[in-house]
């Protein structure tokens, strides 16, 4: 009787957990969906063909578009994700395969851990040290720079996790085989991970393709179109700053256009990831 009641007790507590835990994710749910929404509706509405292929406007002029802005996010990103790619990948290489039992490794986890959590800020604080000071004005360079240190961790961490995946078994018949380590990591570990790492390249891109706060310090923006890295350049996280905050109607529907389209990029990227998780299951 005792165990039939503590048996009934716990059945009673855990539906009602179930449902506590039902109710919360619909409640977030709903509020996802309806930011969802307002952003679809806002966007489409305001985008058309000049958003492409025009250049920011200035202060109370009318029309203009986000094509500076556009293409200057790209080549930021791409810089950034440039550096922090191969770097993170070779870093969690050192990790998983060569360092793995070294207290180094540790500290070098634990360090990537912070850097995983750290305010974009103050990277963008710490690139405007190192890069903006020095060279006495601000760059597409700095910003790429100040990406990939945001971008770093997160290829670290999810490439890390995917090596170590990999079943031990099958270094060690690489390794009876003759073959060596450098050809087994490359032949056998990164060809089983595969699609593991370019989640994590995929999902840094997301991560780092809304930033604005390190560019506020590093690439400042250009309201012209310009692909020179070496001045001020136009990022479109930073300028959808500055038209959301700004007074003009005109600005505040082209932030609206500009947000639409980086929402569709990430879910782009979102739904890419899940293709690539998908294939290694």
């Amino acid at each position: 009787m005792v165990a039939n009641m503590r048996y009934l007790k716990r059945r009673a507590f855990n539906q009602l957990a179930l449902v506590f835990a039902v109710l919360l994710t619909g409640i977030a749910l709903l509020f996802l969906g309806w930011i969802l929404f307002v952003l679809a509706d806002k966007g489409v509405r305001y985008l058309n063909l000049d958003v492409f292929v025009k250049s920011t406007p200035g202060a109370g002029i009318q029309g203009g578009g986000l094509a500076n802005a556009l293409v200057g996010s790209l080549l930021i990103t791409l810089l950034g994700i440039g550096i922090g790619a191969p770097t993170g990948v070779l870093a969690a290489t050192w990790l998983a395969e060569f360092g793995a039992r070294s207290r180094l490794a540790a500290v070098v986890r634990f360090v990537n851990d912070i850097l995983l959590s750290a305010p974009s800020i103050v990277i963008g604080v710490f690139v405007y040290g190192i890069m903006v000071l020095p060279m006495g004005h601000f760059s597409g360079w700095a910003g790429g720079v100040a990406l990939a240190i945001i971008a770093l961790p997160v290829i670290v961490r999810t490439t890390d996790n995917m090596l170590q995946l990999v079943p031990s078994q099958l270094r060690e018949a690489a390794l009876a085989l003759g073959a060596p380590r450098w050809k087994v990591t490359l032949a056998i570990v990164y060809r089983s991970s595969l699609s593991g790492i370019i989640t994590g390249v995929l999902l840094a891109i997301a991560r780092i393709i809304g930033e604005a706060a390190p560019l506020l310090f590093t690439t400042l923006g250009n309201q012209f179109f310009s692909t020179n890295m070496s001045r001020p350049i136009a990022a479109l996280p930073q300028v959808l700053f500055n038209f959301a905050l700004g007074p003009y109607s005109n600005w505040h529907r082209l932030a609206w256009a500009g947000a639409f389209i980086s929402t569709v990029f990430v879910l782009f990227l979102m739904i890419l990831a899940r293709v690539f998780v998908g294939r290694k299951h």
